[in-house]
């Protein structure tokens, strides 16, 4: 498959399955087998569709209003890098917080490997330590603290 069919694969997924809440389009791009890496944390991994529509509802469930824009995108050969924000309002407990109303901005970069018009793999690297900061889960400790306690 060309580069540019890979490409309008990926605009297809951000666009339906992220900012639709298609999670039908999870099982129609997304192969059986397919592993996807670094949704939950840097070694984590997600396992065919099923494990990847529980991550999206999640996800969605705590801002249901998520907006991805894709700022990037390129492929060459069966790969494809996508540079992304996302904009959000942390209105539900999808992820175990109680929804704070607060407004989160994440930034990440995709990269899908697509066979025979098959999302196959996936590694994402995005902000969830500044998700999580933004919605007042998480507070980074006073590096002035920190170094009268070393």
């Amino acid at each position: 498959m060309a580069s540019a069919e890979n490409i309008q694969i990926m605009h297809r997924w951000f666009e339906e399955v992220w900012n639709q809440g298609r999670t039908e389009t999870i099982y129609e791009l997304l192969a059986a087998h397919a592993v996807a890496r670094g949704q939950e944390g840097a070694e984590a991994e997600l396992h065919g569709p099923q494990e990847f529509e529980t991550f999206v509802t999640k996800i969605r469930s705590a801002f249901p209003n998520i907006k991805v824009n894709i700022e990037d995108i390129f492929g060459v050969d069966d790969k494809v890098v996508i540079r992304w924000s996302a904009t959000m309002t942390h209105a539900g407990q999808g992820l175990g917080v109680p929804a704070t109303g607060k407004p989160v901005r994440s930034r990440g970069i995709s990269i899908a490997r697509i066979e025979s018009g098959k999302i196959m793999e996936g590694w994402d690297n995005w902000d969830q330590l500044g998700m999580w900061q933004q919605v007042g889960a998480f507070e980074v400790p006073d590096t002035a603290t920190l170094a009268k306690t070393a």
